[in-house]
């Protein structure tokens, strides 16, 4: 009975603890599309600030002096942003692709080591450690501060991956003194000298490991699986007794708490202390009933009463597992029916998803969603992770995409109420535009031809033309009255033609001795029209902008707005398909985890009912003993 739990129980899978570096630290920004692309990325809208940041990049790259753009300084600050957004949203081909552009260029050798790191840190997060080996590889020379010791890590972590652990054990010996880096490098320090034959030095880190002080949630709970770890490993080579120690010393409330306690109630009935083992187990069986151990505990504690001759306690026990499998497999009929009915799928993209980190923990509690009950430990696999994160991208992409297509909508409904609007308001507009525009051209003309007369006057001056409008009105008047006084022989008339004369002779010297001075003061107010015709051009030239903005403010769109109708209509059309089958893998995993929880309380059950038979039968055996 034992060695079978034991087997149910298994070995921790012997592998590297993977650190994940955070994410890169966001310099401030110097362009202001840079800074909106990093404050979508801090809300975690990464699809959004892909975009915003692809846009930005591809109007740099297209300008004919780039070096005038303010995002010329930050450049490649915005090039590894492009890969840090799409390694963040998922997106790891592309991001691979950003970050080789980078090493392929001419940069600077720090910059160029980052880009190697990210890029190894990207092929990592997908599996591929040979891929990691040549990026990583790649890094040589001077290596930013910021993130020498996560490059060592992730060094160390590949090469452990590819088989190199000599030169792992060397990286994590080396990392061990690092602050912050003691949990990972201890725990990966101990797998690395395992899986390269040095048993008794990798069980020696690890123990190290285990008994890091820190408050550090992360690094306490690499605290708890190394000595998880251990306490297995020594159960596994029939050394119970030691294994105890280790599995003491995981925390109660941490995220290993269920499995030790398991693996410590083994450990004392290993050794038939069953008295023992029934004090983790007695502590386990009171958690949530649709933990994995738990339910094996509930088994367990009943067989280490009828070890210890209570077979009245062992009955009462394996009633009460038996109770609870039932009300589980109850509770699982429930949830794939409601699996199988498409319900898991509209609890996934439910909006506390958005609000609430924890939202799967809390879904398991609402009654109207049993299909997520048995599911925390699936979601939290890397597996359905990853599957779970691609469904709520496409969810998301299926969201804009139907508000792009409202907001096209609305803005081909704008742009025709503008069309509507300027058809009515422009013609009149137009046709005083154009009598205005024929008066000034007229204008224009006039002081052309007052400018070329006053040029030519600088070289063959003509008094005359600069008389003022009295000066001609009153050389006419005086011709007019000497026509009329010439045939008159009076001494009159004699003398009032001598009289016109000297008036002529004055209105000449006056004209004639100012002249220049005329001349003067026709150049100064040509001047002066001069700043009034410019004047009138500047209004010349914001109406003709405003007349162009008012027309390609609503011609000229519908040919854009089909075309981004059509090219929205079929992404809709490839996003309901990659969700159909994405949520087809969903709820396929989730009825494959639910129909392996039912097979295994289906044969929980058979030998709760086998036990509680055989336990009954031997209470009754002792008190007909007893009676006798």
């Amino acid at each position: 009975m034992t060695r079978r739990y034991l087997c149910l129980i298994g070995l921790l899978c012997i592998s590297p603890l993977v650190y994940s570096a955070p994410p890169a630290e966001m310099a401030r920004a110097k362009d202001l599309y840079l800074g909106e692309a990093y404050y979508q990325a801090a809300q975690g809208n990464y699809l959004d600030g892909i975009s915003r940041l692809d846009t930005e990049l591809w109007q740099f790259y297209h300008l004919d002096d780039p070096k005038l753009d303010p995002l010329h300084y930050q450049v490649n600050q915005a090039n590894f942003s492009v890969g840090d957004f799409e390694l963040s949203y998922r997106m790891h081909q592309r991001a691979g692709r950003a970050m080789k552009a980078v090493l392929d260029g001419n940069v600077d050798e720090p910059i160029r080591n980052e880009a190697a790191w990210r890029l190894a840190r990207i092929f990592m997060q997908k599996g591929d450690a040979t891929s990691a080996l040549a990026a990583i590889e790649r890094i040589k020379g001077r290596i930013p501060e910021k993130i020498k010791n996560e490059e060592l890590l992730l060094r160390g972590q590949i090469y452990l991956h590819v088989g190199r652990f000599p030169e792992a054990i060397k990286i994590f010996q080396q990392l061990k003194s690092e602050n912050g880096f003691e949990g990972y490098s201890s725990y990966n320090l101990g797998i690395a000298l395992i899986q390269s034959g040095q048993e008794a030095a990798g069980l020696t880190e690890l123990q190290k490991a285990g008994l890091l002080a820190s408050d550090d949630e992360a690094t306490l709970a690499v605290r708890d699986k190394a000595n998880l770890l251990l306490g297995n490993h020594l159960i596994s080579s029939d050394k119970p007794a030691q294994a105890k120690q280790y599995l003491d010393r995981v925390r109660v409330s941490g995220p290993f708490s269920n499995k030790a306690l398991l693996s410590s109630g083994w450990a004392d009935a290993a050794e038939a202390k069953f008295d023992r083992a029934l004090v983790p187990w007695s502590t386990l069986i009171k958690r949530n009933s649709t933990d994995k151990a738990v339910q094996e505990g509930l088994l367990g504690a009943p067989y280490a009463y009828s070890k210890l001759k209570l077979h009245g306690r062992a009955a009462q026990l394996y009633a009460v597992a038996l109770q609870s499998f039932g009300t589980e497999l109850t509770k699982l009929e429930a949830s794939l029916k409601s699996v199988r009915d498409g319900k898991f799928l509209k609890a996934l993209v439910r909006e506390e998803s958005k609000l609430d980190r924890n939202w799967v923990v809390r879904l398991r509690e609402l009654p109207e969603s049993p299909e997520t009950y048995y599911l925390v430990e699936l979601m939290a696999s890397d597996d359905f992770q990853e599957s779970l994160q691609n469904y709520f991208d496409l969810e998301e992409l299926r969201r804009k995409l139907a508000a792009w297509t409202d907001s096209l909508d609305a803005f081909g409904e704008i742009i025709e109420m503008r069309g509507r609007y300027y058809d009515d308001e422009l013609p009149p507009v137009d046709k005083r535009f154009k009598a205005l525009d024929s008066q000034m051209r007229l204008r224009m003309e006039q002081r052309q031809t007052l400018n070329e007369r006053l040029q030519k006057l600088l070289t063959a001056p003509r008094p005359d033309f600069l008389q003022t409008a009295d000066e001609r009105v009153l050389r006419e008047q005086l011709a007019q009255l000497d026509e009329k006084l010439k045939n008159d022989t009076s001494d009159a008339g004699e003398a009032a033609r001598q009289r016109i004369k000297r008036l002529q002779g004055v209105l000449h010297w006056n004209i004639h001795t100012t002249y220049n001075e005329r001349l003067t003061h026709a150049y100064t107010h040509l001047h002066e029209l001069d700043a009034d015709v410019e004047e009138l051009n500047g209004i010349y030239r914001s109406f003709v902008r405003s007349r162009q903005a008012a027309t390609q403010s609503y011609k000229g769109y519908d040919k854009q707005l089909a075309s981004l109708r059509r090219r929205v209509q079929e992404a809709r059309g490839k996003v309901s398909t990659l969700m159909a089958r994405q949520g087809s893998i969903l709820e396929a995993m989730a009825i494959q985890e639910l129909e392996q929880r039912r097979t295994r309380l289906e044969e929980y059950q058979i030998q709760a009912r086998f036990a509680l038979a055989e336990s009954y039968d031997r209470a009754n055996k002792s008190q007909e003993g007893e009676a006798k």
